[in-house]
């Protein structure tokens, strides 16, 4: 993973390395999107589960769903707030709209409404919803102290905001990920990843976005997949490498599926493999 000083360039490098990374993210996860949740709907689903206990939502309200994805939290939303409520779901991946819109018309789901929207400018009026959660995304946007804040903005007075990161990098099996791409093609991917994840982090950022009544919880949990292939999969082209992974040709593919399956060759089991993983959600009150 690069360090953290990597940030600490002049403000137009900034600025670039941000457009740089929201540019990776939108047409990673393009690439990304039909995989995704064959590969991670089981193993994210204790992370979504703990942020919808935290943050409760209610018959009638309205709820923001950031960096929605295929709107795997989306709709369970949707199901809290019954047909008084709304849930709009914003993700920077059109290819995520495309879906989640797709399976909302298939489903003839009611008022929800997913759309490609950046985080970090939200295409919403202020004090227009009762909550806002952000599952798994806040760690890949390049500023998410103004992504909290955005979110802080159009919620109601007393309206709440959550957001669910993985935890600590050595804490989770799968993290060697990043450098084994990183070291074959420059992704500029999530250089701060597992930061939020460390002790204290979510909680900080929440405070200077302005929420109190701020909390988080930690949660280990078990990646478990049934083969190898399983696991190439979801860590190769189902997550946030898929863009710089789409680059390779076949004999480096090759080369960084066997790096990967050797950095978490200490998790396989008799029946697949099975890999830690941490998660931290933090909730807070505008």
């Amino acid at each position: 993973m690069r360090s953290q000083s990597a940030f600490s360039f002049s403000k137009i490098s900034l600025i670039m390395d941000a457009e740089l990374q929201r540019r990776v993210q939108r047409y990673g996860w393009d690439k990304a999107a039909a995989y995704y949740e064959n590969f991670w709907h089981n193993q994210l689903k204790p992370a979504q589960d703990l942020l919808l206990e935290m943050i409760k939502p209610a018959s009638g309200e309205r709820v923001l769903d950031t960096a929605c994805g295929t709107g795997l939290v989306s709709f369970r939303v949707k199901k809290s707030v019954g047909e008084d409520g709304f849930v709009l779901g914003t993700d920077i991946s059109e290819k995520m709209v495309e879906i989640s819109t797709a399976l909302a018309k298939e489903k003839k789901i009611n008022n929800i409404q997913f759309a490609r929207m950046d985080a970090e400018e939200l295409q919403s009026p202020d004090n227009s919803f009762d909550a806002a959660i952000c599952a798994l995304g806040l760690m890949y946007f390049p500023d998410p102290l103004k992504a909290l804040k955005e979110m802080r903005r159009v919620l109601k007075p007393g309206g709440r905001a959550a957001a669910a990161v993985w935890g600590q990098r050595d804490h989770c099996g799968w993290s060697e990920i990043f450098e084994i791409v990183d070291k074959r093609v420059a992704s500029e991917v999530c250089p701060m990843f597992f930061n939020l994840g460390n002790p204290g982090q979510s909680q900080l950022y929440f405070k200077a976005a302005g929420y109190s009544n701020i909390e988080s919880k930690k949660i280990s949990t078990t990646l478990r997949y049934a083969t190898g292939e399983e696991a190439i999969g979801a860590a190769f082209a189902g997550g946030p490498v898929a863009l710089a992974y789409s680059k390779f040709n076949e004999a480096v593919k090759t080369e960084a599926h066997a790096e990967y399956l050797d950095s978490i060759k200490q998790y396989k089991k008799e029946n697949g493999y099975e890999l830690p993983g941490e998660f931290v959600v933090t909730i807070g009150i505008k």
